[in-house]
C-alpha cells in the first residue's frame, strides 16, 4: 500500500509533545515519521524483535513498537512511539489503532475498486462475485448505475482524482481508470431514479471537467441494475451510447442508452444488410441523388412532426414552396413523406445511410 495513507495519519501525531512516532517496514526501513530526517534509516533488530511478537507493544532501542500485521498474522508494518515508559507504551497502542483503521480502509477501497473493476471487464466469474462480495462486505442487490467517461481531445490524468472528490461514499462509488481517455463511474443510487436524475449527475460531472481542468467529454449511461452481476452489461450499454451517439446524435455530450431508440438496432444491423434495404427503399433513385437543400428540407419536416405549415414557417418559405418540394422527392424516390409509414421508411433509411457513411470513414 501507499506509504503516503500511513504519513497523512503520522503528520496529525506532531501534537503530542516530545514524542517522534513513525512506521517502519518488514525490513525496518523507517517509511513514515512525524520527524522527516528519520526517513529511510533502518533498524533491521527492531524489526526481528516485532515479528517475533505480533500480538503486543515491544520495546527496542529506546522506543515502543506495535506490528501492524497482515489478514494472515504476518508481520507488515509496525508502527513506533519514542521512549520505552507506559505512556510511551499507551500513545503507541493509540497509534496503532489509528494507523491499522487506515490501512484497513485502503485496503478495503482499494480491493473493492478492483473487484468492481473486474466485473464491469468481465474479468471475474459470475460464481465468484457472490464470493468476492462477502469477504468484501459488499451489497450485491442494490440498484447501481455506470457511466462511462471519454475525454475528447485532451486527457488529464487528473480527471480520477476530480470524479472521485465528487462522490462522498467513497465505499459504495467507484471511479475505475479504464485507459488513456476513458473513465468508468459507478454510483450506488437511492430509492427511485429518473433517466433526467442520471442525465443530470452526468451533467455536474462534464461541467466540472470542464470548468476545473478544461476537458471536453461525451458521457454514456448505461441502464439502471439492480445487481453486482448486471454491472458489466450497464457498462457495456454506455459504451454502445457513446459509440451509437456518435453517428446519430453528434450534437449530444451526454447520451443515455435508454434513448438511443432505433439507432441502437441500426448500429447493430451488418452493412450488407443496410446496402440491400438502401438499394430496396430506394428503387428509382439512389438516397445521394438528392441535394443538400432537399435533405435539409427532409429533416425539417420531420423535426416538425410532419407538419406542413410548421416546416414552411420555420424554413420562411410558402407552404405551396414546400408541398412541391415534397412533390418532387416523392417523384424522385417514390416516397411520399406527407403519409407516415412512407415517412418512418424515409427516416429509417437516412439513418442507415448516415451508419454505412460512419463505417465507411472508420
Amino acid at each position: 500500500m501507499s506509504n503516503s495513507v500511513f504519513q497523512s495519519v503520522i503528520v496529525q501525531l506532531k501534537e503530542v509533545p516530545d514524542r517522534i512516532f513513525g512506521v517502519v517496514d518488514t525490513e525496518g526501513c523507517v517509511v513514515s515519521c512525524t520527524d522527516v530526517s528519520l526517513l529511510g534509516e533502518r533498524w533491521p533488530d527492531a524489526a526481528l524483535k516485532v515479528a517475533g511478537s505480533t500480538e503486543s507493544a515491544v520495546t527496542f532501542g529506546q522506543k515502543t513498537f506495535r506490528a501492524i500485521v497482515s489478514s494472515t498474522n504476518v508481520l507488515e508494518y509496525a508502527v513506533f512511539c519514542t521512549g520505552d515508559d507506559d505512556q510511551a507504551r499507551t500513545y503507541c497502542n493509540l497509534a496503532y489503532i489509528c494507523l491499522n483503521d487506515a490501512k484497513m480502509f485502503y485496503e478495503e477501497k482499494h480491493d473493492r475498486g478492483t473487484f468492481v473493476k473486474n466485473i464491469i471487464m468481465d474479468n471475474i466469474l459470475p460464481g465468484d462475485i457472490y464470493i468476492r462480495a462477502k469477504e468484501l462486505h459488499f451489497a450485491t442487490d442494490a440498484p447501481r448505475a455506470v457511466f462511462l467517461v471519454r475525454q475528447l481531445g485532451r486527457s488529464d490524468v487528473a480527471t480520477v482524482d476530480v470524479l472521485s472528490g465528487m462522490f462522498s461514499d467513497k465505499l459504495q462509488d467507484f471511479v475505475i481508470s479504464i485507459n488513456e481517455t476513458d473513465i468508468a463511474v459507478v454510483k450506488q443510487l437511492a430509492g427511485e431514479t429518473e433517466p433526467e436524475d442520471l442525465e443530470r449527475m452526468a451533467r455536474s460531472m462534464e461541467d466540472t471537467l470542464r470548468n476545473e481542468l478544461f476537458i471536453k467529454t461525451v458521457i454514456g449511461i448505461g441502464t439502471v441494475v439492480t445487481h453486482l452481476r448486471e454491472l458489466a452489461d450497464a457498462y457495456k450499454e454506455a459504451q454502445t451510447a457513446i459509440d451509437v451517439g456518435k453517428v446519430f446524435d453528434t450534437e449530444k455530450s451526454i447520451i443515455n442508452y435508454e434513448n438511443l431508440g432505433i439507432g441502437r438496432l441500426i448500429y447493430q444491423l451488418p452493412t450488407t444488410l443496410c446496402e440491400i434495404f438502401l438499394s430496396e427503399v430506394f428503387k428509382k433513385n439512389s438516397i445521394d441523388s438528392l441535394d443538400q437543400e432537399t435533405l435539409f428540407t427532409i429533416n425539417k419536416f420531420f423535426e416538425n412532426n410532419l407538419n406542413v405549415s410548421e416546416t414552411s414557417r420555420k424554413l420562411f418559405v410558402h407552404r405551396n414552396t414546400l408541398v412541391y418540394r415534397l412533390e418532387k422527392i416523392k417523384k424522385l424516390t417514390g416516397l411520399d413523406l406527407r403519409q407516415f409509414d412512407h415517412a418512418i421508411v424515409f427516416k429509417v433509411a437516412l439513418m442507415v445511410r448516415k451508419y454505412l457513411s460512419s463505417r465507411e470513414s472508420r
